[in-house]
Parts: C-alpha cells; structure tokens; sequence
C-alpha cells in the first residue's frame, strides 16, 4: 500500500531516527509507547515483551489510567485475541468487547478499539505494541505508520541486544581476570569462591549465585551461596538425578524458565526464584561443581548468551578451584615436612641430650658407690643439671611452635586457616561464618573492620577462639561422620548489644551422628568446658538444628 505525503512525516521520521539510536531496550519501548500516541491520535499505547515461549515477560504502558493500563495487561490472558495478532503486519479491530474471550466476563470494556502490531527482531516476534481508544477508529494509514515504527524499533531492539551482550562478554572477562589475580596473589580456596559467586551474581545480573560442589559420596551439596536466600540455600543437597547431577555429568549448561513454575523441581527452597541457569564448572574434562544462577521471580529470563559467557566464566571458576586445591595439598605437604623436621629435631637434639643426661647420671652413681670423692660428683651432677635445662628450653621451643602456628597473624585470618585445615580431616570444606556485631565480615574484609576486630580480642582471648574452633571442627571430624559443617564466630562489643558487655560467641554445628546416648569420656569437649570456666563463660552441647547432629556452643565475656 502506497501512503501519500502527510503532515505527520517530518514528525515518524524524526520518530525513527530517535528510535534507531537508543542502545538501551527499556529506553528505546518506552519512548515508543510515547511516540505512537502522537502520530495515530490513540488515547493509549502499551508493549507487551514475550519469552522464548511467546509468553508475556514484560509490560510498558503509556497514556492510559490505573483501569486501563490494568486492562491492557490482560489482555495477554485473551489468548483468542493474541493469535489473531499477524507476525509481520499489524491488526485492526473496530468491535474489541467481542473479542476479548478469556478475560473476566465482567471485566469493564474500556478499549473499544484496537491496533497491535508485531516488534520483530530478526526471524523472531519480540513483543507485541497495542494502539487503543482512537476516535473514529484506526486506519490503515495508522497501520503503516506503526510499521514502520516497530520496524525502527527492532532494529533499536537488535542493536541493544547486541550491545548488551558486548558488555556482559567484556564484564565476564573482567570478572574472570579478578579471579586470574586473587589466584596468583596467593588467595586461598574458600575465599576465591566467595569472590566467584559475588562476582558471577553481579556480571550476570542474578538475584542469587550458588556454588555446587560435590561431599562425600559424591552427594551434591551447595558449600557457596551469595545474594538473596544465601544463608538458607548453603548446605542444601542437591537430588543424585536432578538438573545440577545433569549439569555435572554431561557437561552441558542448562536454562530454567521459571523455578517457581517447574513441575519436576524436588529442591523447595529454590521455588522461591524465578529463572535460573546452570553452569557446569569443568576443567580437563573433569566436573568439579556446577554455578547456579538465579533471578526472582518476573524477571527477564536467561538467553542462550547468557548461557555461553557463563559457561566460559565456570570453566574459569573450576580452573581456580583446581589451582586452590593444589596449593592445599602443597600446604598440607609442607605441613608433614615440618612436623618431621621437628620430629628430626625432637630425636636429635632433645632425645639425644636427655639419653647422654641419662648416661652422665649414671656414672654419678657407679662413682657415688665406688667412694670417689665428693667434688668430682658435684661436677658431674651440675653437667647433668645443665644438660636438662637446655632440653627443657629446646623442647618448649618445638611444643610453642607446633601449638601456635602464625600467632602473629590476625585471628580472623588464623581461623580461616584452622577452617581451611580442617578440610583433610572433614574430607569437605566446613562453612566458616564470622559476625562483627551481626555483620558478616567477608573474607575481603575492609581494613577498619579488621582492626576493630583486633582491638576487640586481645591475643590470649585469640589463643582460646583458634583452640575452640580448633577442636570443634576436630570433634566433627573424628566422631561426627558429617556432611556439612558450620562454625559461627560472632563478636559483640560492648554497648552493641543493648545492656549487654561486649561478648564472643563460638557455635560449631554438623549434621552428623549426634551426641551418643550413653555418655562417654571426652577431654576435648572438658577442655572446652574449662576453657569458658576460667573465662567466666559457658559451655554447653546438645543436638542440632531440628534435632539432628551436635551443636556446640562457647560463649564468654571479652577481655584477657
């Protein structure tokens, strides 16, 4: 159809350059629904975005009042109506009240007329744009009008896309470099996968990140959670045949639509979300864990982009656990190479000088029976004297450095330290939580907060935290038979919490086993008992949460 010059020309074509250069989506629909009104004379316009399954995923409305604008939202649920819309021409309909089957049979008819056309970007309708409410109803000088405003539109629409998948590749790169950099600056394993999580969150526009790693017997367990619902999600199990098992297995990323909407979903907390993404995080081949993300419920759903750069980032993810795990291994190594040293040290100074102690003595008492005089067994008592206050200083120097490793550290690092150790023991690694007046202080912590920190807790009080942890993880370890595990290290200084001293709080908790019925003697547990003795404080232990596993809990005053 050939359209003769208009007054309204100049107007579309200044219309249409304005629309071809906005690079933001939400900008370039809002001004269409602006625009539109303008040149057909419509009382109001709105876009309804779709899915990859045609279903509506976003709204925009313009010109039309809360009773209106409510009504065009509807019209999504007229699905009659909506298949009547062409996918490459728009429509007209003079008598919309007939028309509307499937919404509320007293819905009030506020449109009585109606123009809709299709947004295509490239070989896909991307949205449908509605023109209500124009006196004397559409024409079809107002249908090629709109034509070429949704074609300006798309056009707007794939330039945006494109755009936006530029910056999410090049803020995926980014990403990835920060993590390049925590691992060669030496960061260790439970502090590079926070800093993966955060940023994976942050890059992919995610409400929640989870990190997915397999326990023991393979059982997949969230160990890594950041955003919404973190604290809730980390712990949870995974099903041996759901979407994270897949994921693992095969290789292969996976899009979710909806979580709330899955019918096959058996993992409750994770209804609460709306569109996901899986991510398998592998390396050589080999799956280490799978990087979950997630968005609330409405929100845009992932594209197969999104997928791609986010595969690609949990390759990296999985490379830099790998790495982590190594240096552990490494740490571990040069931690037996030590405790031989020392061994080597123990037999060869200490035993050594105690045996010849032993054999000076000796010869005091053959000399002793033999009558010799009383000078030379006094020489040879006081050698023997000598010999024994230097074993005694050489052994206190070993037993002072294998019981306070890196007491020049500060305590939030040395208990990172005790948690990351314990993972050989666990055969996982066991979730370290510390708060700072119920703040979560992150492994990145800022440097007033670590200095708070230390002022708080003087360095016998830190000898105890480490020694406490030290042996609740111990605990967990050897009589638990857990699968995850929890420390909790709260600092309440004085006056935070009100009428209350300032106060340290240590909660170990597993699900393992639980506390034997039948009480058994256990001097790890008396000695955690003393230690909160003589500090005023109180021990106390019981099972966990929901009644399952052990919880143990120290709690005692601050101050030396």
């Amino acid at each position: 159809m050939t359209r003769g010059p208009t007054k309204t020309e100049p107007e579309l074509l200044a219309a249409v350059l304005a629309l071809s250069r906005r690079l933001d989506l939400t900008q370039a629909l809002a001004q269409l629904v602006q625009t539109a009104p303008e040149l057909t004379g419509a009382e109001a316009a709105a876009v309804n975005v779709l899915d990859g399954r045609g279903v509506n995923e976003r709204f925009y409305a313009h010109g039309a009042s809360p009773e209106l604008h409510h009504q065009l939202h509807e019209f999504r649920r007229a699905l009659d109506l909506m298949a009547r819309i062409p996918a490459h021409e728009p429509l007209i309909l003079d008598d919309v009240p007939a028309n509307l089957v499937g919404l509320p049979a007293d819905a009030p008819a506020l449109v009585n007329n109606f123009l809709a056309a299709p947004i295509r970007v490239r070989d896909t309708v991307f949205a449908h744009v509605y023109l209500v409410n124009k006196p004397g109803g559409f024409t079809a000088e107002d249908a090629e009008t709109m034509s070429v405003l949704t074609t300006a539109v798309g056009v707007a629409v794939e330039n945006a896309q494109l755009y936006q998948a530029s910056q999410r590749r090049e803020n995926w790169l980014t990403a990835g470099q920060v993590i390049a950099t925590m691992l060669l600056s030496g960061a260790d394993e439970d502090e590079a996968l926070s800093v993966i999580a955060t940023q994976a969150r942050q890059v992919a526009g995610a409400t929640t990140a989870a990190l997915i790693l397999p326990s023991i017997g393979g059982q997949l367990v969230v160990e890594i959670a950041e955003g919404r619902s973190a604290d809730s999600l980390i712990g949870t199990r995974m099903p041996p045949d759901g979407r994270s098992n897949t994921v693992l297995t095969e290789g292969i990323g996976m899009i979710v639509d909806s979580m709330a909407d899955a019918y096959t979903l058996r993992v409750a907390k994770l209804r609460d979300f709306g569109p996901a993404l899986y991510a398998p995080m592998r390396t050589s081949g080999h799956g280490v864990g799978v990087m979950l993300l997630l968005r609330d419920r409405g929100a845009a759903s992932f594209d197969q982009a999104d997928l791609t750069t986010a595969e690609s980032f949990a390759a990296q993810a999985a490379l830099a656990l790998v790495l982590a795990e190594a240096r552990h291994t490494k740490d571990l190594a040069a931690m037996v190479s030590e405790r031989s040293r020392i061994a080597r040290d123990l037999h060869d100074l200490a035993i050594q000088q105690l045996f010849a102690t032993g054999m000076r003595l000796e010869s005091a008492r053959r000399d002793a029976t033999a009558g010799v005089e009383p000078q030379g067994l006094v020489k040879t008592l006081t050698d023997a004297l000598d010999s024994i206050d230097s074993t005694v200083r050489e052994i206190r120097s070993i037993v002072s450095h294998l019981r306070n490793p890196g007491t020049d550290e500060p305590v939030t690092e040395r208990l990172r330290h005790e948690a990351s150790t314990a993972r050989a023991l666990l055969g996982f690694a066991p979730s370290l939580v510390m708060l700072l007046d119920g703040r979560a202080l992150s492994a990145g912590q800022a440097d007033q907060d670590a200095a708070t920190t230390e002022e708080l807790v003087p360095a016998s009080l830190a000898d105890d935290l480490v020694a406490v942890v030290r042996e609740g993880l111990s605990n967990a370890g050897r009589h638990a038979g857990a699968s995850s595990v929890t420390v909790t290290v709260g600092l309440d200084s004085p006056g935070a919490l009100t009428g209350r001293p300032g106060q340290v709080t240590v909660r170990v908790e597993d699900d393992g086993v639980g506390l034997p019925a039948v009480p058994q003697r256990q001097s790890g547990l008396a000695n955690l008992a003393d230690r909160a003795a003589a500090r005023g404080g109180v021990f106390e232990s019981g099972p966990g949460p929901a009644g399952r596993g052990t919880r143990l809990e120290w709690i005692v005053p601050l101050g030396p």
